[in-house]
């Protein structure tokens, strides 16, 4: 369930068989805001709970037909989580136990006050509420630090996720490795979620994007006056992510000075801030995330060694997407549902256009795909994403042989502009007329070749 499901009213459902009782029960929530139902027999009562969501009930125990019993079990078996008080004027301690074995929340017996069955019922919907916070917050956490938001079923997103469950309690340092928008950060707070430190504060530094005159006041604070400008004292990032886990994002642009002066943070396991003489202990899980060699940057100078070391305990790899093409599918769903609003019709994407996606080299990963699957959800003007709502680079995609492509059937000229057609078609999706742009001929050229070589598409 999402934030956006969250039913804004308590169901209740009022099962007897008198009229008059359910007119009696009517009066006594008139007040109350509860979307109100009622059933004169077991039948009717599992009916409406097939066409509409029923939170609670209050349930005759006698009714001619399907009883209180037999209708409690059925209405358990459709919904277990559905909360039932069993009413009764013929009632005693034997029926009340059967109820509550039965999955009954309450017993009460014919006549009750109807303060009391109010009170009772507001309990019944306390619980209510709470679950819906509960299961809205653990949807929350798990769709922004757990494995929802690492899509994919390839077998490296499968070893990825394994290996973020084995090591998330480990504690150690982690160095994430891999290219430009592949999701670095997403796992940095996989692994945060799965830790022993996940209630605590995940504090993420974009070191390529702090100038190099202000980071180190940004990682280790300053006290108020220790350079123009600082008229309060600051804890700093590494303070402030203490008892919980730092993730230093493109830690290979820190400087050397910087890098020496982490290295001692790490080492000591204390904070000097700028302009003090006095260090502050400090318990953080780092972990790092590049897209340089860091070995080579090591060997022309630039990146300290015993850093290095104190980084990569565990070193993760995220593969790049053209390295696991078969996470495009889902990806691209994902991403499509997650930016469909009340203002776009987009639905569901084409195979034609999926095709298209796959065949994409996608230099810029996951954040490329996801830019792609913003642009056609806000500019589609049909239900499904075609191959003409995404860019000309990604439905035109430069490539050269695949293993998918069809290889000409000899050295003949005709041969090779018959494989030169059907592979273009097969990029495009059957896109004749993007086919044609592939090939540098017009349409009616390539319906003309389409037909001598009998190419279907």
């Amino acid at each position: 369930m999402s934030v956006t499901d969250i039913p804004s009213n308590f169901s209740l459902l009022m099962v007897d068989d008198e009229p008059a009782v359910i007119s009696s029960l009517r009066r006594v929530f008139f007040d109350d805001d509860y979307d109100l139902h009622s059933a004169e027999s077991g039948e009717d009562a599992l009916e409406i709970m097939g066409k509409a969501r029923i939170d609670a009930a209050l349930v005759d125990l006698k009714m001619p037909g399907m009883d209180g019993f037999a209708l409690l079990r059925e209405m358990k078996k459709a919904s277990p989580a559905l909360m039932v008080i069993m009413l009764t004027g013929h009632g005693g301690i034997k029926e009340a136990v059967e109820a509550i074995k039965l999955g009954a929340d309450d017993f009460l017996e014919k006549p009750f006050s109807p303060e009391g069955l109010r009170a009772r019922v507001a309990q019944l919907q306390n619980i209510w509420e709470l679950r819906n916070e509960n299961r809205v917050l653990r949807d929350k956490i798990e769709s922004q630090f757990g494995f929802d938001s690492l899509v994919g079923n390839s077998t490296a997103m499968l070893r990825l996720k394994e290996t973020i469950a084995h090591i998330g309690p480990a504690d150690t340092s982690v160095l994430i490795q891999g290219e430009t928008g592949t999701g670095k950060e997403l796992v940095a707070k996989a692994i945060h979620y799965h830790s022993l430190r996940s209630e605590k504060s995940f504090v993420p530094v974009d070191c390529a994007a702090i100038s190099e005159t202000v980071i180190e006041s940004e990682l280790f604070g300053h006290l108020k006056g220790a350079f123009t400008g600082a008229h309060i004292s600051t804890l700093g990032l590494i303070r402030s992510a203490d008892k919980g886990t730092l993730f230093l994002d493109e830690v290979g642009e820190l400087s050397p000075a910087i890098q020496a002066k982490l290295l001692r943070t790490i080492q000591e396991r204390e904070v000097r801030p700028v302009g003090s003489s006095k260090s502050y202990p400090v318990d953080v899980r780092i972990l790092a995330a590049t897209n340089r060699d860091l070995t080579e940057e090591i060997t022309l100078g630039n990146f300290r060694e015993d850093l290095f070391y104190r980084l990569n305990v565990v070193a993760i790899n995220v593969l790049p997407l053209r390295d696991r093409r078969e996470d495009i599918p889902l990806l691209a769903n994902y991403f499509a549902k997650r930016f469909a609003t009340d203002f776009s019709p987009v639905e569901d994407i084409s195979q034609e256009a999926l095709n298209c996606l796959e065949n994409h080299k996608w230099p810029g990963n996951i954040r490329e795909l996801e830019n792609v699957l913003r642009r056609a959800v806000a500019l589609g003007k049909g239900q499904t994403i075609m191959p003409e709502d995404l860019p000309s680079n990604i439905y035109l995609s430069p490539q050269g042989p695949s293993k998918g492509d069809i290889r000409p059937s000899g050295d003949s000229l005709a041969a090779y502009e018959e494989a030169a057609i059907e592979n273009a078609l097969g990029k495009s999706g059957q896109n004749r007329k993007r086919a044609a742009e592939v090939l540098g001929i017009g349409e009616a050229t390539l319906y003309r070749k389409i037909k001598k070589y009998g190419i279907s598409g």
